[in-house]
């Protein structure tokens, strides 16, 4: 068997597209989930649905439900492919600041240790495979909201600053600073994967998403914002804005976009690469926009109500700079901007009766 590549959280939002679209490529699939996100926040984020849509739909793929922290099991897999393997997408992950703080313990070992499982195995049976991991903005910590923001109608903004025209790169620096449980655990996932990079010669990239989002995203209160936002406006549940005003700003790529990033690395890898990866200007909103973009795709008013504390380690204000990606990779392009994404989700959302 040749061109096999494995994708942890193969069920989830970024897995299941990065799935379809490699399958599409003619690779063999292997997807590892044990839907950990229904452990996380309960059934409605169960991602169950979506596996059984892939086994059903993608012939080339082969779901295997095992845990990524266990080393007896991940060798297991990782040797009976060997050098077959081309690649290992890790999008597998505890996703949420508010979760890892009721159970730290899961958290680091579910980002971190399950992330240097993964890499040691790659390094033990398929060396030359590109590594491709799914960090987030929150390695930054709450360095953003340091920026000199102004206060808008509608949003917080950035004015007069470098960060202004593009948004943030890569060079803020990831310490010093609050990151909430979630964001220490993905730092250290983060910077493994760079040291295996540089200290073994991998083939790794990191890309540091903004909210990553689309129609396959199992949205819930603790995770997804607007996926979950969507499905509230759908079905009429109240939704908690938390913190300030309403007015923080999100930049938002979907899945596809993001894939499309991790298909131009993977055909020309670098070692211990770092990309911030989100929807840049191209593609932004803050919360108040989102509500009010949701009310006008569905045509009914949303049930919101306003938390005045805001979530540990939050952001104000991110928007991410893409531009160092683009000039590795001057052929990526964005395919959809906020209105667009949400449209599909809540096509998506009122199709699945959800």
């Amino acid at each position: 068997m040749k061109d096999v590549l494995l994708v942890t959280g193969s069920a989830g939002l970024i897995g299941s597209e990065t799935v379809r679209f490699f399958a599409q490529k003619g690779l063999t699939i292997v997807g590892i989930d044990n839907d950990m996100r229904a452990h996380f926040f309960g059934q409605e984020a169960s991602t169950r649905w979506n596996r059984l849509q892939l086994e059903e739909q993608v012939p080339n793929y082969q779901h295997v439900e095992a845990d990524i922290r266990d080393p007896e099991a991940m060798g297991r897999l990782f040797s009976r492919y060997g050098g077959a393997i081309t690649g290992v997408i890790h999008t597998a992950a505890q996703p949420s600041h508010d979760w890892a703080a009721r159970d730290p313990m899961l958290d680091f070992t579910v980002n971190a240790n399950g992330t240097l499982v993964l890499l040691e195995m790659t390094r033990q049976y398929c060396p030359e495979a590109v590594f491709i991991f799914t960090s987030t903005n929150k390695v930054y910590g709450d360095t953003p909201n340091s920026l000199p923001l102004v206060e808008l109608e509608t949003r917080w903004e950035l004015q007069n600053h470098p960060y202004a025209a593009h948004g943030i790169d890569e060079q803020m620096s990831i310490d010093q600073s609050k990151h909430s449980l979630f964001g220490a655990s993905k730092v250290a996932a983060d910077v493994m994967v760079q040291e295996y990079g540089r200290y073994f010669g991998l083939k790794t990239g990191v890309f540091r998403g903004g909210c990553l989002t689309g129609p396959a995203h199992s949205g819930t209160e603790l995770h997804g914002f607007l996926a979950y936002l969507a499905k509230c406006a759908v079905t009429g549940k109240p939704y908690t804005v938390f913190g300030y005003k309403g007015r923080q700003v999100r930049d938002n790529i979907h899945s596809h976009d993001l894939v499309q990033m991790f298909w131009h690395f993977f055909q020309a890898p670098r070692a211990g690469e770092v990309y911030n990866a989100g929807g840049s200007r191209h593609s932004n909103c803050s919360m108040q926009e989102a509500t009010g973009l949701c009310e006008e795709l569905t045509g009914r008013e949303m049930s919101i109500s306003y938390a005045q504390e805001n979530r540990i380690g939050d952001h104000i204000w991110w928007i991410s700079d893409v531009r160092k990606f683009r000039s590795h990779y001057p052929d990526w392009q964005y395919r959809y901007d906020i209105r667009v994404i949400l449209e599909e989700i809540v096509t998506a959302l009122q199709e699945r009766g959800k």
